[in-house]
């Protein structure tokens, strides 16, 4: 007896060295290490966003900067904005028209005034030449656009919206009308409210013919939740169910049945920061179970790396998103990647 517990007590802290030794991190960078099915684009930009022809990319060149779009059959970079002297925008979003909705204040302040309180919409023709025209509205983070007509999706805060008591928000429904010289959103409807902080909104995506809509539910602690919400019934599902973790949801496939997920699952074995630092992108089956999880990048792995900020093409072939960094506020990006299913 006396033997075998001297060969445990051998083996045991070499055991718990192997299992540490498992879980570190790599050195290196995870662009020097692409699956074959990934393929490195742009060597700068964040927040990509696919043309409804699937021909392009439209991309920012940095947070509160131009916006520029990627032909993806001939890989040249043109800018969109750079007619509009001291842009400060931070999404640029397409249209099933073509044209662009783009996100961002009127002009920089500071990151925390110019991304909350300065937030708004505008309208950019695809027509070359065109300058953005503001809708007049004010909003947070980022959007969810219909791919199939003219009908957004976006929250809104306190910071944008004084009516709105501190910590809670909004998530609005309308629809956009651009024939006119003035854009302007029509049948403006609230559809879900949050009180409080435990649970601070941002649309994502339509599916289900626009009768379904993806969103976050920002946590306390700075965890999220994957949700959606039927537009007919208001009824609303969590679909991560993994409390205690970071699950934002940022594009769905054509046929609604997933969406791709910036996740710190891999944190229950590699260790580090929960939350949105340490993330990867993964694809969730919107089945209200949270158990079919399928991790698709692995940035992560590498110290400092996080795959994020991922669309899905319109025909379901190929995923767009972002190399970042750990270290760096939440859509800083530093290149587009294109990953095919």
């Amino acid at each position: 007896m006396k033997s075998i517990i001297a060969i445990l007590v051998f083996i045991l802290p070499f055991s718990s060295f192997a299992q540490q030794a498992k879980q570190q991190r790599k050195s290196g960078n995870p662009l020097d290490h692409l699956p074959a099915n990934i393929k490195l684009v742009t060597h700068f930009g964040e927040r990509a966003d696919f043309s409804p022809d699937n021909k392009h990319i439209a991309f920012m060149a940095k947070s509160f900067g131009d916006a520029m779009v990627y032909d993806i059959e001939t890989g040249v970079i043109r800018c969109l904005t750079c007619n509009v002297p001291g842009g400060a925008f931070l999404r640029v979003m397409h249209l099933p028209t073509g044209d662009y909705v783009l996100i961002g204040p009127e002009k920089f302040e500071n990151i925390n005034i110019s991304r909350s309180r300065d937030n708004e919409l505008w309208f950019l023709s695809k027509e070359k030449g065109s300058k953005p025209v503001k809708f007049g509205v004010k909003m947070s983070e980022g959007m969810a656009i219909s791919k199939k007509g003219m009908k957004i999706s976006f929250s809104q805060v306190h910071a944008q919206v004084p009516e709105i008591p501190e910590g809670a928000s909004r998530l609005v429904v309308a629809d956009l009308d651009v024939t006119g010289g003035t854009p302007k959103l029509l049948n403006m409807k609230t559809v879900h409210e949050s009180p409080d902080r435990n649970c601070t909104l941002e649309a994502a995506d339509f599916y289900d013919n626009d009768t379904k809509m993806t969103f976050v539910c920002y946590e306390p602690n700075h965890m999220a939740s994957v949700m959606t919400i039927d537009l007919k019934t208001s009824a609303i599902v969590n679909h991560s169910k993994k409390p205690e973790t970071y699950n934002e949801c940022e594009g769905i496939f054509p046929d609604g049945k997933y969406t791709l997920v910036e996740a710190d699952r891999q944190c229950d074995w590699l260790g580090g920061r929960r939350g949105p630092w340490n993330i990867d992108i993964w694809k969730l089956k919107l089945d209200g179970t949270g158990k079919d999880y399928v991790r698709l990048t692995s940035f992560n792995d590498y110290d400092g790396g996080k795959a994020s900020n991922p669309v899905v093409s319109t025909d379901g072939k190929y995923m767009a998103f972002q190399s970042a960094n750990t270290n760096d506020p939440a859509g800083v990006g530093y290149g587009i990647l294109l990953y095919k299913f």
